[in-house]
């Protein structure tokens, strides 16, 4: 035994009839495929089903599962609390689940809860189920900051799980599409809202799961979804695994996206090893870059793996051009790994005789002291992509006018808070957002006056 199937869904409150009192009709395609995807899910006979929501609470490095022996929950904030919920939880699956991550180095467990009542992203899944399905058992997992690849590996270990246990099990991936498909919908109208969902869709049609692996983070948070590391989770459940794959529906009336697909396995397929493929693809790109990388970015590249693998504090090399020796300036060093942010911390000016000095001390820094994430460890070494930003002088500027999202970054300041955010960056497409998030970075409000300074970059790959 182990994992029968799954089922992708999206959460609309509304098309509970208690909810939407007749706007449900409006989306009678997405009810129906809903109601058949619940169906065919109960004739797997699953005893426990494993459901993954973007709306339990989430950590930017950790994987929350929810603890406990079960839930409750009703729909209360959407005017219809007589319609309520129940689920009783799988504590040995949990557990079961917890032990395989810490067993990979991941961050899950089932500490940090916040709210024990089930949440929508939940609930609308299981009013479907519930109709179908009884006598099983839930396992209710969160998302996290983390990269897609974490998400499609803790998948993975679901899966174990489920062999391990022998336990008849289903997935359900909880999760709407874009929110940003109509400029009078709740949330406006981005040209990579109708795109996001037109490849995700096709990608989650044809179960060619590790596409998924291969979406632009800005592209995601420009589309406004919600459901994509929900799809990427399942889909390692489902990692070597023959499955036969339908779409049942798509539509969007309210400027949000609701996809309905159904998974049904049939048998194992290595070639369908998609993260395997993806990190080698990740690998060959790399090295073809690495190839390619100036003498800043070797110079960061040397200094992150030294200290990574010897805890030793690069000496600056000989062989380096001369501006490197007599130059003095601020400098970044930006990592990422498969594609996500893994650490960037810099300088507004030169604290170090040298800009190969302030290479090397800022790229140790990104790798082991950026607050946000964990430090490197030697294993993720292969898998980053490094940039070196060396920064000109400031200027003072009257106004926003001033400034260019591509040519300058930004420095606010007021009083003692200061914050600085870098130009040309991945998602930043307006000087309001710039300075709006450097303001959040310095611990600014938004509405606090602030100094504002530029300044241009020289930008190495």
């Amino acid at each position: 035994m182990g994992i029968l199937g799954a089922v992708m869904v999206p959460h609309p409150p509304l098309i509970i009839p208690d909810v939407g009192k007749g706007e449900e009709r409006n989306i009678r395609q997405t009810i129906d495929a809903y109601q058949e995807a619940a169906r065919r899910l109960a004739k797997l006979h699953p005893e426990t089903v494993v459901l993954i929501s973007p709306h339990l609470v989430m950590y930017a490095d950790y994987f929350h599962i929810a603890p406990g022996k079960g839930a409750k929950g009703d729909f209360g904030q959407f005017g219809a609390g007589r319609v309520k919920v129940e689920a009783t939880y799988d504590t040995e699956f949990v557990g079961k689940l917890c032990q395989l991550a810490a067993a990979e180095g991941l961050p899950a467990g089932t500490e940090g809860e916040k709210k024990k009542q089930l949440d929508h992203g939940t609930m609308v899944p299981l009013y479907f189920i519930n109709q179908c399905l009884r006598d099983y058992r839930l396992v209710r997992i969160g998302l996290s900051g983390l990269s897609l690849a974490k998400h499609y590996e803790l998948g993975q270990c679901i899966k174990e799980a489920a062999e391990c246990l022998g336990r008849r099990t289903a997935l359900v991936a909880s999760g709407d599409l874009s929110h940003k498909l109509k400029e009078d919908g709740p949330y406006g109208y981005q040209e990579e809202g109708p795109a996001y969902d037109s490849q995700v869709m096709r990608v989650m049609g044809q179960a060619a799961f590790g596409e998924l692996l291969e979406f632009r983070e800005d592209f995601c948070e420009k589309a406004g979804e919600c459901g994509h590391r929900s799809f990427t989770m399942m889909s390692g459940a489902l990692d070597s695994t023959a499955v036969a794959s339908e779409m049942l529906s798509y539509e969007g009336p309210f400027g949000v996206g609701y996809g309905v697909c159904t998974y049904e396995v049939r048998g194992n397929d290595t070639a369908r090893n998609f993260k395997e493929q993806f990190e080698e693809k990740e690998r060959a790109r790399i090295m073809e870059q690495r190839a390619q990388e100036d003498a800043y970015v070797q110079l960061a590249r040397k200094a992150v793996e030294a200290y990574v693998r010897k805890r030793e504090v690069l000496e600056v090399p000989e062989d380096l051009p001369q501006e490197m020796y007599s130059g003095r300036a601020g400098a970044f060093v930006s990592i990422k790994e498969n594609g996500s942010l893994r650490g960037c911390i810099g300088t507004i000016q030169a604290v170090q005789d040298s800009i190969a000095e302030e290479i090397i001390g800022n790229a140790i820094s990104a790798s082991t002291r950026d607050y946000r994430f964990s430090p490197i460890e030697e294993e993720e070494l292969d898998k980053l992509t490094i940039s070196v930003d060396i920064l000109g002088e400031r200027e003072p500027v009257n106004s926003a006018d001033d400034l260019d999202v591509l040519r300058y970054g930004v420095i606010v300041t007021s009083g003692n808070k200061r914050g600085l955010l870098l130009p040309n960056l991945e998602g930043v497409d307006t000087v309001e957002q710039q300075i709006a998030i450097a303001k959040r970075k310095a611990g600014i409000g938004s509405g606090e006056k602030a100094e504002l300074e530029r300044f241009e970059v020289v930008r190495h790959y």
